[in-house]
């Protein structure tokens, strides 16, 4: 399994997985994970887009917890597990790490210069930070929890945002939505899909409210949207 170790900004290291395209130099993309770690799901995802032709790296947010976290979402201990690593996560600190992990792809040989990143659940809230936080060049967001609570930062949004909105999303309710959704439809650089019918991590292959039909579509929005911003 590829790994490469990533020195944090504040000292310290963790792991990311890496997957490798065939052709290099080739863009970067910064996957970033829900809240069961870098699981199979991560990988795979990973692997996709590496199949894309992305230098595609995952870290692992959670090292300053626990590192090495790879559950599922298959029994109740592991989405209590999930929850409590979580409660423990420092948002700003996880921003720091992934823009750490961006850098340090960047840098590499097999890098263009250009990167972006693509998140999902909790790393679909890291993906709107890194768009206003960061120098990503694209940013993806797959039902992004907590959004409701950053739209102080929209205005620090640079570069082209993708966001895609599970309209019956347990974790994220209409109430949530009517907070963000207006905000980033409005943004010049910010573009928002909502999927009717669809709930939390319908893109999920293999997940309880996986839909092949919404998980398609987005996905080819999302591919689409790279290559547009960093072909």
């Amino acid at each position: 399994m590829p790994h490469t170790t990533i020195t944090a900004k504040d000292g310290g290291s963790f792991q990311a997985y890496v997957a490798m395209p065939a052709k290099t130099p080739a863009p970067a993309l910064v996957v970033i994970q829900e809240i069961f770690g870098v699981n199979q799901v991560m990988r795979d995802l990973t692997d996709s887009f590496a199949a894309m032709g992305y230098l595609a790296i995952c870290p692992d947010v959670f090292w300053r917890i626990e590192p090495g976290i790879d559950i599922t979402d298959r029994t109740e201990a592991e989405w209590q597990k999930a929850f409590e690593l979580l409660g423990k996560f420092d948002v700003d600190t996880g921003v720091q790490d992934l823009i750490a992990s961006l850098d340090h792809a960047r840098g590499t040989k097999e890098c263009t210069g250009k990167a972006g990143s693509v998140g999902y659940c909790l790393g679909g809230r890291l993906a709107y930070l890194m768009a206003t936080r960061s120098d990503a060049q694209a940013n993806v967001s797959y039902y992004g929890v907590g959004l409701d609570g950053l739209m102080a930062e929209a205005g620090g949004i640079s570069a082209p945002f993708l966001a895609h909105v599970a309209e019956k999303d347990g974790f994220v309710p209409p109430e949530a939505q009517a907070k963000f959704v207006p905000v980033l439809e409005a943004h010049p650089k910010a573009a928002v899909h909502i999927y009717q019918g669809q709930d939390h991590a319908f893109a999920r292959v293999g997940g309880k409210h996986y839909d092949k039909v919404s998980a398609d579509l987005a996905n080819q929005r999302t591919r689409d949207f790279l290559a547009r911003h960093l072909g």
